[in-house]
């Protein structure tokens, strides 16, 4: 990929002790359509866990869109995150939104949560 906007295997948070060290002390960003919980890592770079249940979309194909929209922002934004452990819940109105709204709303959580759990 050009400029290193990837979404390798590696950027991915695997396992139930990965997403519960997130969920065990996070700094939280929350508006109409996700929550986005992060948590600082000793890695050099960021890493993404979904959460996007059946209660919020009840089709797989909009719980698929919504993910796919989640990687693709973290993907553009990822050189900024620096290491951060993300995961991202999505919430009941995400999925009736358009896609401009959703990349807009995930590019302004990516922004809060970098400045907190820089100086953490």
């Amino acid at each position: 990929m050009v400029g290193g906007a990837c979404f390798s295997r590696r950027a991915r948070l695997t396992g139930r002790q990965a997403f519960s060290s997130v969920f065990a002390q996070p700094v939280k960003s929350s508006d109409r359509y996700f929550t986005v919980l992060a948590r600082p890592n000793d890695l050099p770079y960021p890493r993404l866990g979904l959460a996007i249940s059946r209660k919020v979309a009840k089709s797989a194909v909009a719980r698929n869109r919504l993910k796919r929209m989640v990687r693709e922002s973290f993907r553009h934004h990822q050189q900024q995150l620096g290491g951060l452990d993300c995961v991202v819940m999505g919430r009941t109105n995400a999925p009736e939104q358009g896609n401009a709204i959703l990349l807009a709303s995930l590019q302004r959580h990516w922004r809060r949560l970098v400045r907190p759990c820089a100086s953490s």
